[in-house]
């Protein structure tokens, strides 16, 4: 058995306008952005460009070859493929680890820095760890070559394709491709959908759980009966900060319905994928339907934030009530203080009596103050809200 390629691969949404800015940075290492131009040849240099290439193959794309013999196809919807030929069946696990190297180390963050202006990546985003697919593809390959290489990866089977051209196997992380007589280009474009269908489902799952997280993160602040009022800004900056996330990702959500249906229209106009679609083409369909749920979590998470900023805007005027009325005390016994002094003295002179009851006065004053203070932050407020009967009847 003879393995011939393998493939990793990733997608985040971009444009053809970011595709040509990627164009321009890696033929010369600039960019029209006010970005460090020292850090921009830096990091061109690292991804050790040879030969370039801009091409159309349903969508635009730009494809490169680096000195270590690695293949990087980058599409204007965001799709990316590194692959390589320069591998072997001994050398299996060192050559995928070579093209996770080359995407995680030189290649992102590239991409990541010329794309860093503009709309910030939610942090709950930024810091995942990616788990690619691996593609291993092999020739003319029996079945018990298949089943071996599969026992040394995950020992399990989840899925099985064949067709005259071309038979997968596919584990959890692996997919095996065994080729049997059509070309390079075909096994290639079926990659490149099996990429963008598997990363899609991924990032809907992502805000599937960030959604839970955020959910209950604002159920921990809006579910109490009562809260200090020292603890109200806290709560408020929170929510805040939720906001911001569910709008940056509500944004990123309602994206992605114009990446799949221009994938699964090119695809279905290729012909060369017409049994692979016989028996995966619903899969298209079907995370277009997931897409619209996870929009109608959002829309209730964005009115739910919404909600609980509302509650603790009106706590936060009763605290800034309650200070307002705390200084004017204060205000009124430093004044009443100051016209009795003008009843009991006949003209104002130096004394030390006079000195001491100065002193007095504004400890009386700080006393106070500090009183008030602590007593309205150790305030509780009632968060009064809306209960819903969540019971089936």
């Amino acid at each position: 058995m003879k393995i011939n390629s393998i493939y990793i691969g990733g997608w985040f949404q971009r444009t053809m306008l970011q595709l040509s800015e990627m164009y321009d940075f890696l033929r010369n290492g600039e960019s029209q952005l006010k970005l460090n131009k020292k850090k921009l040849a830096e990091l061109r240099k690292d991804l050790s460009i040879g030969s370039i290439e801009y091409g159309v193959s349903g969508e635009e794309f730009i494809s490169f070859i680096t000195s270590e013999h690695l293949k990087i196809k980058i599409f204007e919807d965001g799709l990316i493929t590194v692959s390589s030929e320069a591998v072997s069946e001994e050398t299996l696990f060192t050559d995928i680890d070579r093209l996770k190297d080359y995407y995680e180390k030189k290649l992102s963050p590239a991409i990541n820095y010329l794309f860093s202006l503009g709309a910030p990546v939610p942090k709950e985003l930024a810091n995942i760890e990616n788990i690619f697919p691996y593609f291993v593809v092999c020739n003319n390959a029996t079945r018990e070559d298949i089943a071996e290489l599969l026992s040394r990866t995950e020992r399990q089977k989840y899925f099985e394709f064949d067709n005259k051209n071309y038979s997968v196997i596919r584990g959890d992380k692996y997919y095996f491709i065994n080729n049997k007589k059509t070309n390079k280009v075909n096994i290639e474009r079926y990659i490149e959908e099996q990429v963008f269908i598997r990363e899609f489902k991924g990032q809907l799952h992502r805000y599937l759980n960030l959604h839970r997280i955020i959910w209950e993160k604002i159920d921990y602040v809006k579910d109490r009966s009562k809260v200090r009022g020292r603890d109200v800004v806290k709560f408020s900056t929170k929510l805040e900060s939720y906001a911001k996330t569910v709008t940056l990702i509500d944004g990123r959500i309602r994206q992605m319905s114009t990446y799949i249906s221009t994938r699964e229209r090119i695809a279905r106009q290729d012909k060369d994928l017409e049994e692979f679609l016989a028996i995966s083409g619903f899969r298209y369909e079907t995370l277009r339907d997931t897409l619209e749920y996870i929009k109608d979590l959002w829309d209730m998470t964005r009115s739910y934030v919404t909600s609980a900023q509302k509650l603790f805007n009106g706590i936060k005027e009763d605290v800034t009530s309650s200070s307002i009325n705390s200084l004017t005390i204060v205000t009124s016994m430093s004044a009443g203080a100051a016209i009795l002094d003008l009843f009991t003295e006949s003209e104002p002179s130096f004394s030390t009596f006079g000195v001491a009851y100065f002193f007095i006065l504004a400890l009386v004053g700080w006393i106070a103050t500090r009183l008030l203070r602590y007593l309205a932050e150790h305030r509780k407020y009632e968060i009064s809200d809306i209960d819903i009967d969540t019971k089936i009847k």
